[in-house]
C-alpha cells in the first residue's frame, strides 16, 4: 500500500531544472490523493509559460511509479491558486537568497 509519506519523500527528490529546489519546498505542490494505490499529484509551476511542465510532470509521474505498490501515478497543473514566491518554504528562500 502506498502511503502520503512514500510520495512525500518522492516529491521532495525532484526539481524544476531550472531551479535548484525541489517541488515541495518551492510550494508547488497543492495536493496528494491516493486511491487504491493510484496517486495523484496537483501542482502547479513557477509561471504558466514554464516550458519545463511536461519534464517535471514525466519525472514526478516516472518516480512514483518507483514505489513499491504505486499501480499509477498522474500529475495535474493547475493554475488556481497562482504560485507566488510566498508559497516557497523558508530554506527555500534562503537558498535561493530570497530573505
Amino acid at each position: 500500500m502506498v502511503t502520503e509519506e512514500q510520495v512525500y519523500e518522492v516529491l521532495r527528490e525532484c526539481y524544476d531544472p531550472e531551479i535548484p529546489v525541489n517541488v515541495l519546498d518551492l510550494g508547488l505542490v497543492y495536493g496528494v490523493s491516493i486511491e487504491d494505490d493510484i496517486v495523484l499529484v496537483t501542482m502547479t509551476l513557477t509561471a504558466p509559460g514554464c516550458s519545463m511542465g511536461g519534464m517535471i510532470s514525466r519525472d514526478i509521474e516516472d518516480k512514483l511509479l518507483g514505489i513499491p505498490g504505486c499501480r499509477e501515478a498522474s500529475v495535474e497543473i493547475v493554475w488556481d491558486p497562482p504560485w507566488t514566491p510566498h508559497k516557497m518554504s523558508e530554506e527555500a528562500r534562503k537558498r535561493l537568497n530570497l530573505d
